[in-house]
């Protein structure tokens, strides 16, 4: 919740609102703006975490990538595979020349799976925002390039 309190599943009253929801998540998706990949377990099917995808600068081009997990699932590894899989889908499939993600300073795990992944911590913006518990944190820029990717795929 601290670290995902303003995503659009964490405002969901009912199943109206969730149908809403889904609909402007589809037309972001016809409009290339933004993609929400769901993450299911292979055994049982079930959801395993939500990984976000969006332009940021379709002229380089650069997207830019978060997630979430459930906390059932949280830490076994399902979060990196997924991230993994959507660098590849990112940088091959919608030609990503730089793909950016940002995480709370505090978030251990987020910044687990990003270095997992191969992301080089970019910079931190310090004490730029108030979470919901009224503590203040900052935030933590990583990236990688094309070439980067490349290089550890090989």
């Amino acid at each position: 919740m601290r670290y995902e309190s303003d995503n659009v599943v964490m405002q969901l009253k009912s199943q109206e609102d969730a149908e809403n929801t889904v609909c402007e998540l589809a037309e972001l998706w016809e409009e290339r703006k933004s993609i929400f990949i769901g993450a299911f377990d292979k055994q049982d099917e079930h959801f395993v975490a939500q990984i976000y995808v969006g332009a940021v600068n379709r002229d380089l081009p650069e997207f830019q990538i978060g997630f979430f997990v459930d906390r059932d699932y949280e830490g076994q590894g399902y979060v990196t595979e997924a991230v993994k899989a959507t660098l590849g889908f990112v940088f091959h499939r919608l030609g990503a020349h730089r793909v950016s993600a940002e995480c709370d300073e505090t978030n251990t795990r987020s910044i687990g799976v990003l270095e997992r992944c191969g992301m080089t911590r970019e910079g931190l913006m310090r004490e730029n925002k108030r979470n919901v518990d009224g503590s203040i944190s900052g935030t933590l820029h990583y990236g990688m390039l094309k070439c980067e990717y490349d290089d550890l795929r090989r």
